[in-house]
């Protein structure tokens, strides 16, 4: 029989014969897609929270994209599983004795947050659409499917009143605030969970919630940008095709859109200043206090891992991002090619942190090696290998695609 990792987990050296990398691409993926929802969400947050204006739509685009991230983020634990349908018992007895136990009560907590943020601040355009709905008589089917979904979306609240809507701005902040705790905490504990492992000398430090949390909200407000962009883009080739002269002009949308990425950037700035300082402080620390087990640490990291920590994460996905963003007048190609970077840092902080800390054996003479699956020749190769790393990335974006036929992230007169 097969053991599982033992397909893509290359040993040298003096290894146990048990021991393989078992934790694969989909622990990688797991709190990759956590951070970006809860760096999603503090994006929101800043307009709701904080009342920074200029990323007022920024903020709602954040809010809906973050609701379609949280239906990603559970799913390569899912997939991860031998028994993927014993995942559920973690959300059916959520408790908390244990790190992926809690896992249950927060998320259900923090999804519970973002749809009731999401129903208060878009309760008006579910009346909007449903009360002209409900009084027409003769309706088609679509108009049928339409009314039926909007008027249940109202919960039967359908008072617009000026003073109704200041109690929904009211909510929207009170759940605004109470998330950003919930948000980091969702993610902190993913850190939690490697920092508390006293096997493993590169996980078991203090700092990982910290530094997880730190570079979540990075990747989150990273990806939201790069997804606005591609929207607003989108938006712009399909002005073009129209040419209606009443609609929004092709100047206008390019306008909001270099307005929007250039005071957002200054936000990322600032979350990136805090993640890169917090993990050099960890690197630095580790190397001037040289507990047990550095020496295998130090060929991991100054040797056999260098390229993947100083070149990909540091210099491509932190350095060199962080100057793009930091030249002034900040164009949307050096947005793009920013913003891809800083994805790829996060990403690779993630890799280094769940293979490299199963790169070196229990024997501290040996080394093992994550081989990728790329062609699947079975089920377990495509889920644990890049057609399963491909499906949780796709899966947002599909699920946000729905949502906004339902939540319009721009303004009525934009979105139609």
């Amino acid at each position: 029989m097969e053991v599982h990792g033992e397909i893509w987990t290359l040993k040298e050296l003096f290894v146990y014969p048990n021991e393989y990398i078992y934790w694969s691409i989909q622990i990688v993926m797991y709190p990759f897609m956590t951070g970006l929802v809860a760096g999603a969400f503090v994006l929101s947050s800043l307009y709701h929270v904080f009342g920074i204006k200029e990323l007022k739509d920024m903020a709602k685009f954040a809010l809906v994209f973050s609701f379609a991230l949280l239906f990603a983020a559970p799913m390569p634990i899912v997939l991860h599983l031998q028994y993927p349908f014993r995942g559920i018992n973690v959300f059916l007895t959520p408790h908390f004795t244990s790190a992926i136990a809690a896992f249950g009560v927060v998320f259900f907590a923090y999804g519970a947050i973002v749809a009731s943020e999401i129903w208060f601040f878009y309760r008006k355009h579910f009346v909007e659409v449903a009360l002209p709905l409900k009084e027409k008589r003769d309706k088609t089917l679509l108009e049928w499917i339409r009314f039926i979904i909007f008027h249940t979306l109202t919960l039967g609240a359908y008072d617009i009143s000026e003073e109704s809507l200041k109690k929904d701005e009211k909510a929207i902040k009170i759940l605004a605030g109470i998330g950003i705790p919930v948000a980091c905490f969702l993610h902190g504990y993913a850190g939690f969970i490697f920092g508390s492992v006293k096997a493993n000398a590169l996980w078991m430090t203090p700092l990982m919630p910290v530094i997880f949390i730190m570079s979540a909200v990075v990747s989150g407000i990273a990806l939201c940008m790069l997804t606005y962009i591609v929207v607003m883009e989108i938006r712009k080739v399909r002005l073009r095709s129209r040419r209606r002269p009443w609609m929004v002009s092709i100047e206008e949308v390019k306008g909001v859109e270099i307005s929007v990425i250039r005071m957002t950037a200054k936000y990322l700035l600032v979350f990136m200043i805090f993640a890169i300082t917090l993990e050099l402080l960890d690197l630095i620390f580790r190397g001037y206090t040289a507990v047990k087990h550095w020496d295998i640490l130090r060929t991991v990291i100054y040797g056999r891992d260098f390229t993947q920590i100083f070149i990909l994460q540091y210099t491509f996905g932190n350095l060199l991002p962080f100057i793009l963003f930091l030249l002034p007048r900040l164009s949307i190609r050096r947005a793009i090619t920013g913003l891809l970077l800083v994805l790829m840092g996060v990403f690779m902080m993630r890799w280094n942190v769940v293979i490299g800390g199963q790169a070196f054996s229990l024997t501290l003479s040996g080394y093992m090696d994550y081989i990728l699956p790329i062609v699947p020749h079975n089920w377990e190769t495509f889920k644990e290998g890049i057609g399963g790393a491909l499906g949780i990335l796709i899966m947002p974006f599909v699920l946000f695609w729905i949502f906004s036929k339902i939540f319009p992230v721009f303004s009525s007169e934009e979105s139609h």
